[in-house]
């Protein structure tokens, strides 16, 4: 398998995979504007919680390597400037939010000049997509210890490198037990109004040879009426301290499903992604553009011009649907708002 990082540093800009293009053309952007990665974000070029966060970071590199700031606190009141922009982009994943404050913190150093700043704030950028790359590789190595041979398994929307700096999360855990030689198989869904299921899940599951059948949302309770499911894996957005689980709208629904079935249900996602702080009632749950469900891809309008549309992107799985959390640092089980903090040494 051939290693994609979706997003990079390449040493004076930023070069991005755009997703909205896959899978009839695979187009690279290059940025030295930290306002063009912003927008990159908002518009799905850039997409998935941990991708999200990485970006972010080169971003806030980008504004302090081009910032026309002659002392240090000129170069920090850009940065912050940076930050707060790009803060703004997308509000349910956490890893943006973890990223930007991991990002804000190097400025609270002693500096004694501007160079010096700007090193130590590349520097983070870099080491925040490094350690995603390992994390997602560890996430895999865990995943894989509950995957058997033969096992096909559900995933929604695209927790793979596309969502990543690389590896994947669910689908990293998918990689992990294809490279180890199990004899798998993937059911996708396509993952409306976005299409990620069947757009990037698909792509990069028939890239590197691994078996995938693509599904319709709707589709999923009849494949697991079959018994042609054994487990379902999905990323996440954002997980609680509770076991909630914040990802991609029809999440909840297959949640559900598999709970009706007897199947388990998995949510692969890197530390970085658990949030200790907020309750459930206060996750903001991002509303997006209506033409997303009016229209296919921006394109073909499927609907009356004008009706009133519902758009969440995002929904929550309840911590009692949830078989397990496969986090690199293991896998947490219930009861979560034990284990989890005691996953992260916070317990």
């Amino acid at each position: 398998m051939t290693e994609l990082h979706p997003v990079e540093w390449l040493g004076d800009r930023v070069r991005w995979i755009n997703t909205l293009k896959i899978p009839w053309e695979e187009e690279w952007v290059e940025a030295r504007d930290y306002e063009r990665v912003a927008v990159a974000i908002e518009r799905m070029e850039i997409r998935g919680a941990p991708a999200i966060g990485v970006a972010a970071a080169f971003g806030v590199a980008l504004a302090a390597l081009y910032s026309g700031a002659r002392d240090v606190e000129g170069l920090k009141a850009d940065v912050r400037k940076a930050i707060e922009r790009l803060g703004r982009t997308r509000p349910t994943a956490v890893n943006l939010f973890w990223a930007l404050r991991r990002m804000g913190r190097v400025l609270e150093g002693n500096y004694g000049d501007t160079e010096e700043l700007r090193r130590a704030i590349i520097k983070e950028a870099v080491r925040i997509f490094e350690e995603d790359v390992e994390v997602n590789k560890a996430i895999g190595r865990v995943g894989n210890e509950v995957i058997e041979d033969g096992d096909t398994i559900l995933t929604h929307c695209n927790a793979g490198a596309l969502a990543t700096a690389g590896y994947g999360t669910a689908l990293g855990v998918i990689r992990a037990a294809w490279e180890s030689g199990k004899k798998i198989k993937v059911i996708a869904t396509e993952t409306r109004p976005v299409l990620q299921g069947a757009r990037l899940t698909v792509w990069e599951l028939v890239r590197d040879g691994v078996p995938v059948t693509l599904i319709t949302d709707n589709m999923v309770g009849y494949v697991m009426s079959k018994g042609l499911v054994n487990k379902v894996f999905v990323g996440a957005d954002r997980v609680l301290r509770t076991g909630h689980v914040i990802n991609k709208i029809g999440t909840y629904t297959i949640a559900v499903l598999a709970n009706r079935h007897g199947v388990p249900f998995y949510s692969a996602a890197p530390t970085s992604t658990i949030d200790l702080e907020t309750p459930v009632e206060e996750v903001v749950i991002e509303e997006r553009n209506p033409d997303e469900v009016r229209r296919v891809l921006g394109k073909l309008l499927i609907t009356v011009p004008d009706v009133p549309v519902l758009n969440p992107a995002f929904d929550i799985t309840p911590p009692e649907l949830v078989e397990g959390i496969i986090t690199e640092k293991g896998i947490a089980r219930k009861p979560y708002e034990e284990n989890i903090p005691k996953l992260l040494g916070k317990g």
